[in-house]
């Protein structure tokens, strides 16, 4: 059907719909698995994308204003750990022949961060304080939710809306209209009293009542899953200096159990699959107890990764303060690569700053210092590079390395956390279960969420007729004691 079609489309996009099944998954499953209404979205994003010519956007192509007036950016985590897509109202000013090139930012926006992090849904962030009726734009709006029902599928988690003005209650009435029943649950109005309950204050501005200091500012560009300071370690002075007493021996018996594995490593050509074999036979007591549940790979030009995206910690009560990551490379030269992390004072990374042998695999252990949990909004970053065969490997080398080589050269890819709140296993696969819910328990939701409004709608229908009775009641009874009064007034006159 597309292929009959395709000069309608960008053939990179009817390239990666026959090879990238996730993509096609996520449209089935936004549209509930109808395959018309499926087929119906991707004709119309599809036709979409080439007339925005999306895959071409980038920031060369777009005036640098755009960017410089912080309407638009990426900011932050929810509470469930996924990005936030902030529109910051006050900035935008209704503007028709200003209206495309903002159409495409948003697109820009979208696919950036699209391609960056695997399509991982977004959370949008209508930030209307201190707006007023010049900053209306129901156009740009409704281009916005079109975005995430009509062209990007299964890639909204919820919209985020901080004190709308009363003003604005008719138009977004309207923009109800636009979402139907599917979209409408995911519109959260909040204010300043309970917005964290979505949103952390680690991740709001002051006058939202949060604590994060983040000013934009462009250049560079404002995309910053890593703008907290970043570390190769915790805060500890050394990589191997222990923290307490209590951790001295078995510090020194993991450095131990480590630099063991990795020289084996060193000697055999491992796959991530003889790696994982190995996991669940091997008695150490440094390697993490749910390391066997690794078994995805994210396969990079210099490094395959193992666990492809999340790394699982247990919560405070179940315990479990390690995950491993398994390094493999996959090219003919030493491979050196750093990890870092956005909470350098809750993790400790054994090795952060070291290399890989051609064709052998590597463990690194991310362990949480006592005290600390980790959290959804806690990431980590591996940046790998091939070194030349003459080059050493060892520290002074490694550091120089990274002085010198050029970025284009670095491959960067980047891990989530997950916090497995169970040991049952059906937690484990709660995450990446939670957009594959059967259409039957959609549409139950929506019957029930229906229901709910209009059991309101009426609830005020009844409260407009009690204030309106109450009202005329009111009005009678100013009347009736008018008219006695008059009816007084002229009793006392005739008698005088």
């Amino acid at each position: 059907h597309l292929l009959d079609k395709s000069d309608k489309y960008d053939s990179r996009d009817v390239e990666r719909l026959q090879q990238d099944d996730k993509w096609v998954e996520n449209y089935l499953i936004w549209r509930h698995d109808v395959v018309d209404d499926t087929l119906k979205m991707i004709d119309e994003s599809f036709q979409w994308r080439k007339e925005y010519t999306v895959n071409d956007l980038s920031e060369s192509v777009l005036p640098k204003w755009l960017f410089e007036n912080g309407s638009l950016f990426l900011h932050g985590y929810d509470k469930e750990g996924y990005k936030l897509f902030w529109f910051r109202v006050k900035h935008h000013i209704r503007d028709p022949k200003q209206q495309l090139e903002k159409k495409k930012l948003v697109a820009f926006w979208l696919e950036h961060y699209a391609k960056r992090d695997h399509g991982k849904p977004l959370t949008v962030v209508f930030d209307m304080a201190e707006t007023g009726i010049s900053h209306i734009d129901l156009d740009f709006v409704r281009f916005i939710v079109n975005c995430f029902t009509d062209y990007y599928p299964n890639f909204l988690t919820k919209i985020v809306i901080f004190e709308m003005p009363w003003i604005m209650n008719a138009a977004f009435k309207i923009v109800k209209g636009w979402l139907g029943p599917d979209a409408i649950s995911m519109l959260k109005f909040t204010n300043k009293s309970d917005i964290q309950e979505y949103i952390t204050g680690e991740y709001l501005p002051p006058h939202m009542g949060g604590t994060d200091s983040f000013k934009y500012s462009y250049p560079p560009l404002v995309d910053d899953d890593f703008q907290t300071p970043l570390c190769e370690n915790g805060p500890i002075t050394s990589e191997d200096e222990p923290e307490s007493k209590e951790e001295i021996d078995a510090d020194t018996k993991e450095t131990g159990e480590l630099n063991e594995e990795q020289n084996l490593n060193q000697k055999k050509m491992n796959s991530i699959e003889q790696i994982s074999k190995s996991e669940e036979t091997d008695k150490t007591e440094f390697k993490p107890k749910n390391a066997k549940k690794a078994l995805t790979t994210f396969k990079g030009p210099l490094l395959h990764i193992s666990p492809a995206e999340e790394l699982y910690f247990g919560s405070k009560e179940t315990g479990e303060k390690k995950c491993l990551i398994v390094l493999t490379n996959v090219t003919k030269n030493i491979v050196a690569f750093k990890v870092r992390t956005t909470a350098p004072e809750k993790y400790r990374v054994k090795p952060s700053n070291s290399s890989c042998e051609p064709g052998t695999s590597l463990d690194i252990i991310v362990s949480l210092h006592g005290g600390f949990a980790a959290s959804l909004q806690d990431r980590f970053l591996i940046m790998a590079a091939e070194m030349d065969q003459s080059s050493g490997a060892g520290i002074p080398e490694l550091t120089q390395f990274w002085k010198e080589v050029p970025r284009t050269k670095v491959m960067e890819h980047r891990l989530r956390c997950h916090v497995v709140e169970s040991s049952k296993p059906s937690s484990l696969t709660l995450k990446e279960n939670a957009f594959n819910i059967p259409a039957k328990t959609n549409e139950d939701l929506h019957i029930q969420l229906t229901r709910l409004l209009q059991i309101n709608k009426r609830l005020q229908e009844q409260i407009d007729r009690c204030l309106w009775f109450q009202q005329l009641s009111l009005i009678l009874s100013l009347l009736s004691v008018t008219v006695v009064a008059f009816c007084f007034c002229l009793v006392y006159t005739h008698r005088s």
